[in-house]
């Protein structure tokens, strides 16, 4: 994990995959290992454990609250990067599908018609044989939303250990999905902000 950007109002991070993005039952998250450092750390948004990629968080109440509110009202832009199963059909499109949580499989989420409202846009960067890279923009912030996206439309997230099939589980050692880059306004002077990270797949 090391650090993309810093000021006294935020952070920004490169969170490796496989790393908490909030403290739960395992000692090691990322506020586990930056209070060790810093006396406030605000998670405004996170990752999941299997994602890596650019994470923001806040130093102090003030910035946490407006960054938070940024989150909320979906004032930012966030552009993933995956590697998916197959070739992809054409070169953009969008999915549009309800997703709530699967009870009985929980954390595993579900498309149902009861489910929120989930929008996704994509786009193919690259094609070879057997997998496709794509970029990937979320315009709602569901739970798993980009692999359940990309599983429902027939091109599952390689690596993805919940809703790939064996083969495009078995051809990936992680999950490829990377929080490539993200833009905000800055909480204090209200500049608007973006930060990148290297996709490392």
């Amino acid at each position: 994990m090391h650090i993309l950007y810093e000021d006294k109002h935020l952070l920004v991070i490169d969170k490796p995959s496989g790393l908490l993005s909030q403290q739960g039952s395992l000692d090691d998250s990322v506020p586990h290992r930056l209070l060790k450092d810093y006396a406030y750390v605000g998670l405004v948004h996170r990752l999941d454990q299997a994602t890596s990629g650019v994470m923001m968080m806040a130093l102090n109440k003030k910035a946490h609250g407006h960054l938070a509110k940024q989150f909320q009202d979906r004032k930012t832009f966030k552009v993933y990067q995956a590697r998916v199963f197959g070739s992809l059909p054409g070169e953009r499109g969008q999915i549009d599908l309800p997703l709530r949580c699967d009870w009985p499989n929980r954390p595993k989420q579900e498309v149902h018609i009861e489910g929120k409202s989930s929008l996704t846009h994509w786009q193919c960067i690259e094609r070879s044989q057997h997998w496709s890279r794509v970029a990937l923009i979320p315009h709602t912030g569901r739970s798993h939303q980009l692999r359940v996206h990309m599983a429902a439309m027939g091109y599952p997230i390689l690596g993805d250990r919940f809703y790939a099939h064996h083969e495009a589980k078995s051809m990936a050692k992680r999950l490829n999905l990377h929080a490539a880059s993200l833009a905000v306004n800055h909480p204090i002077s209200g500049k608007r902000m973006r930060f990148f990270s290297s996709v490392p797949f």
